[in-house]
């Protein structure tokens, strides 16, 4: 008796893979072996950047309140430790678009702490 394969169900599984590959350069869009190990890889890289993208942007945000705050005369590390004791709680996101886009707003918060 001969061997049953599903060729249906294997075929639709590489050409979901494909489907996915598609845009890549030379055989890895449309070898199987090739394709899949490209496919899976990029998954890996995908979870790992979505955790580096949380620290870049934190790094950035830090940057931007860092400079804003040495105009009025303060380092980043004395402006959130002031920040803290004042008890105002407003994240390093909030506080680094308010550098950038509304720094009177940005002048009012240091004039508060200081």
């Amino acid at each position: 008796m001969p061997r049953s394969v599903n060729h249906v169900a294997s075929r639709n599984r590489r050409k979901k893979v494909l489907k996915l590959t598609r845009g890549y350069y030379g055989a890895r869009k449309n070898v199987w072996t090739v394709a899949k190990n490209t496919w899976e890889k990029g998954l890996t890289y995908a979870y790992r950047d979505r955790k580096n993208k949380k620290r870049n942007f934190r790094a950035l945000w830090i940057q931007r309140i860092n400079a804003a705050a040495r105009i009025y005369g303060l380092s980043y590390s004395r402006l959130m430790g002031a920040l803290h004791k004042n008890e105002i709680e407003i994240n390093r996101k909030v506080l680094a678009d308010l550098a950038m886009n509304h720094p009177e707003a940005f002048k009012a918060i240091v004039d508060k702490v200081k």
